[in-house]
């Protein structure tokens, strides 16, 4: 985790977020490029991380598992921690059909000289389910490169449609680790901020590990979130203030953020997003 807690500052040249702060969720050790993105905007990124990303045991069953993954008719990749970790154990060199769950993890994908299905509206797992590959599984063989819990959804619906599934968990999703900076970043975050989440299990572990104060802090910020059933968690946990996102994608969470600042510029002569 990086040692910097309260926001940076952000790039010379003004910009559409100029001087908002941005408290970004992604997992620890990931929030650096979409940190530099907000600061190219004129924006002041915080990193608050929800989750903590951690590889699993790199054993002779998980390499055997990886390894006959690759020999399946569809490989779906479900984040670009999973590709990282995947290729970490072995190079991929299958004759599969390979799908991306959204634009980040085509992109890791790419950067192997591997190119990957992408669904074209949704950006999740209900997009990769619409795809025309995903609606005639009986008698194929699916492998679903991801870390365990999770929704569920896909594993639900492949099974139901007939197909093998394999399950090969290269990572897995912990608790952050979190300090009492981050909690007196929180405590002076100013009015006009935005946070954005991606991860219904990310709320759960602010919310859980956050001293009472810092949490209301941060639920009085507007929360830009990357689909329905997140702004539903984030209502839930106690955010008010809640814009929807076209997607998770870093480009799509800062199209929206530009957008409610933008607004409250315009109708409430830059009060506070």
């Amino acid at each position: 985790m990086p040692s910097r807690v309260r926001p940076t500052s952000p790039s010379s040249a003004p910009g559409p977020l100029a001087g908002r702060t941005i408290v970004i969720t992604r997992p620890a050790g990931t929030g650096s490029s979409l940190a530099r993105k907000v600061r190219t905007l004129g924006g002041l990124p915080l990193l608050l991380p929800g989750l903590s990303l951690r590889a699993a045991p790199a054993t002779d069953a998980l390499r055997s598992q990886w390894d006959a993954a690759q020999h399946d008719d569809v490989l779906i990749f479900t984040s670009p921690a999973a590709v990282r970790y995947a290729l970490r154990l072995a190079l991929c060199r299958t004759t599969a059909v390979v799908v991306a769950v959204g634009q980040g993890t085509a992109r890791a994908l790419q950067r192997h000289g591997i190119e990957a299905l992408l669904p074209e509206v949704q950006q999740n797992s209900e997009g990769v389910l619409q795809l025309p590959l995903m609606q005639a599984l009986r008698g194929r063989s699916v492998a679903l490169i991801t870390a365990p819990s999770g929704r569920g959804l896909l594993q639900a619906e492949i099974a139901t449609r007939g197909a093998a599934l394999r399950e090969v968990h290269v990572y897995g999703r912990a608790a952050p680790r979190l300090n009492r900076r981050h909690a007196e970043a929180l405590l002076q975050l100013p009015a006009g901020a935005c946070v954005l989440l991606s991860s219904g299990e990310a709320i759960q572990h602010l919310q859980a590990q956050l001293p009472a104060q810092a949490w209301q802090r941060l639920c009085s910020a507007c929360a830009v979130v990357s689909s329905e059933r997140i702004g539903e968690q984030a209502r839930a946990a106690g955010f008010k203030r809640l814009h929807q996102a076209t997607s998770a994608t870093q480009a799509d969470l800062l199209a929206a953020a530009v957008e409610i600042c933008s607004q409250v510029r315009h109708e409430a002569g830059d009060a506070g997003c």
